[in-house]
């Protein structure tokens, strides 16, 4: 869970500022003290007489000179005033850094038991500590897609002992992201946990399942997801799309030196307004008029952020808003940060012939899926043919050096 926004007070400032504001006046007001209130420095005596023409001279110069000292005094105040910025600046970044922390813990706890919290006999919480890995992979899958789950494990995705290798010698993390059923326990919840069993390649949410819900599991997924591994980058893919991790894998190492990084295949679709279109949007007329286009966002076939953009979702969780298209949710929430957006044509390649083309020559897509199916065409039955069709080959993820 992320933080909630700081409350204001009776003036309208926030508390934090409220006692930035006091630290500033506090250091203004020592200066201001010892400038003009501070105890004059002792004047050493002599036990020689003054003489009575000394005394006439310095009776005889002025004692102040307000006009030649005034732009000296300017100075101190600026020069204090510049000291105090800095600390004020200093102690805003470390309460920044403290709330992130705070905001991954909290979230660590509220979206996955695995990785929530210790709690020691003194009462403290301390965060378990995360592996760091260099990737993420969340299939987003459904109760009803056991077929789809296995065609992946039957071809791009590592099974068993494999999947454990990918992890220790790849830093790569890949598994299957569901929720529960409205009805915990069930039959639905049952078999996923039997499927579980099994496999072991599961990553449970904090969440209801339902088609509508997406935007709302893609936001849990990434919060459970970053407090519970350490990795440069998390990625979103759906079960129905081709993979080749190699690929994926040193796409991403290109850009792994950069902060905060969105990539994918960025597109601006037209804005559904008819409630009888599959991808109506409600909210339609905060676009413009009808007949005009989303922002620019990455389609939600498969995407990836870098971890800063992770934490920032699982911080801002709370006041993030969700539209109707899952893909348009997640690419408003960068709208206004200073975020790059990586547009990546290999990770959207269609089958089978562009994908066939390119593995042939040698440059082999990230991705591919049917835009006309937003993914893999009947993919429970077409899996296979892709990967051997498109594939980047059985042992290119085992010799790819990130």
């Amino acid at each position: 869970m992320g933080l909630s926004r700081p409350h204001k007070v009776a003036n309208g400032f926030s508390p934090r500022w409220v006692f930035l504001f006091c630290i500033a006046s506090f250091f203004l007001g020592v200066f201001v003290v010892h400038r003009f209130w501070g105890v004059p420095d002792p004047v050493e005596e002599t036990d020689e007489e003054v003489s009575i023409d000394k005394v006439q001279s310095k009776t005889s110069q002025p004692i102040v000179n307000c006009e030649k000292k005034e732009p000296s005094l300017q100075a101190d105040i600026l020069s204090q005033l510049s000291q105090t910025h800095d600390v004020i600046m200093t102690l805003d970044k470390t309460i920044s850094s403290l709330e992130v922390q705070l905001a991954t813990a909290r979230a660590s706890k509220a979206d996955n038991n695995e990785g929530s919290p210790m709690v020691t006999e003194l009462g403290i919480e301390n965060l378990k500590e995360r592996p760091k890995v260099f990737f993420v992979m969340g299939i987003i899958t459904a109760f009803s897609s056991r077929k789809r789950r296995d065609s992946i494990r039957e071809t791009w995705m590592p099974r068993g002992e494999d999947l454990r290798k990918l992890e220790v010698e790849k830093g790569i993390i890949i598994r299957f992201v569901i929720g529960h059923s409205a009805t915990p326990g069930g039959v639905l919840d049952r078999a996923v946990d039997a499927e579980e069993a099994q496999h072991k390649d599961f990553l449970r949410l904090n969440h209801i399942e339902g088609y509508r819900e997406l935007s709302s599991k893609t936001q849990i997924y990434f919060s459970t997801a970053v407090a519970k591994w350490d990795a440069d980058f998390f990625i979103k893919v759906d079960d129905d799309v081709h993979i080749n991790l190699g690929m994926v894998g040193s796409t991403l190492a290109r850009h792994r030196s950069k902060p905060r990084v969105y990539i994918g295949c960025m597109k601006s679709g037209p804005v559904f307004v008819q409630k009888e279109e599959k991808y109506h949007e409600p909210e339609y007329w905060k676009f413009g008029e009808e007949g005009n286009k989303y922002f620019r966002h990455a389609t939600g076939q498969i995407y990836g952020i870098s971890k800063d953009l992770a934490i920032y979702i699982s911080v801002n969780r709370p006041i993030l808003h969700r539209y109707a298209n899952e893909d348009v949710s997640l690419g408003s929430w960068f709208i206004g940060l200073d975020v790059e957006h990586i547009d990546d044509k290999s990770l959207c390649c269609s089958t089978p012939l562009d994908c066939e083309w390119k593995a042939e020559a040698g440059n082999p897509c990230g991705a591919s899926f049917d835009w006309s199916c937003s993914g893999i065409c009947k993919s429970v039955e077409r899996m296979e043919e892709v990967h051997q069709r498109c594939g980047e080959g059985e042992e290119a993820i085992w010799h790819t050096s990130f």
